[in-house]
């Protein structure tokens, strides 16, 4: 069993409030953007591997807000270091979200994600140092344990059995990326700016 990436972004969407800020990636970007739109998300494409960075960040600078982390299980891997700089500094704010599809994105192609199933996510998690780890294979194990993250003491992690993409192939080949894909990083960045006071 497995769940599908726009039913977990429902889900995260109604448990998000309206100070709450979103950092995501790789398959939950577009699907947040378009069922929860705020000046408060950001992606981070195309930093890859830096959301966990990114929500750590904001988590510090902005301690009375929830920072939720949308990650990819391959974007997390390449900077799995992040992972432990969160333990260290343990934000009660933070929830980090890995979307677990076993896949990467490899330039032209969606790959075998290295580690495979057997890599446990939560078990580095618990090892870093957060203060709950829990994975989620259906959707209403996600819908009864989600919502308690949001008023309870962090750093929680929470690793989402994603249903596997289909391979690109020859027939049905990679979409092309428009530009504002590489754009959109900085344009989000100054609108959270500005939706936080932030001098530029």
């Amino acid at each position: 069993m497995s769940i599908q990436v726009i039913e977990a972004c429902f889900v995260i969407s109604k448990m998000r409030g309206e100070n709450t800020i979103i950092v995501h990636t790789m398959s939950a970007m577009p699907m947040i953007s378009a069922i929860s739109p705020s000046p408060l998300n950001i992606s981070s494409v195309p930093l890859m591997g830096g959301a966990s960075g990114i929500g750590l960040g904001l988590a510090i600078a902005q301690p009375d807000r929830k920072v939720v982390v949308l990650d990819g299980d391959a974007s997390l891997l390449m900077e799995l270091g992040g992972m432990a700089q969160i333990g260290d500094e343990a934000p009660a704010n933070l929830i980090h979200v890995v979307f677990n599809n076993n896949a990467q994105f490899g330039g032209v192609a969606n790959l075998d994600r290295p580690g495979g199933a057997a890599f446990d996510f939560c078990a580095v998690a618990k090892a870093s140092g957060y203060a709950t780890a829990n994975r989620y294979s259906a959707l209403p194990d996600l819908i009864e344990g989600g919502p308690a993250l949001i008023g309870t003491p962090g750093p929680h992690f929470v690793e989402l059995e994603i249903a596997t993409p289909p391979k690109f192939t020859r027939e049905s080949p990679q979409p092309e990326f428009p530009d504002m894909q590489f754009e959109r990083m900085g344009t989000e960045a100054r609108a959270m700016m500005d939706a936080l006071g932030v001098s530029k």
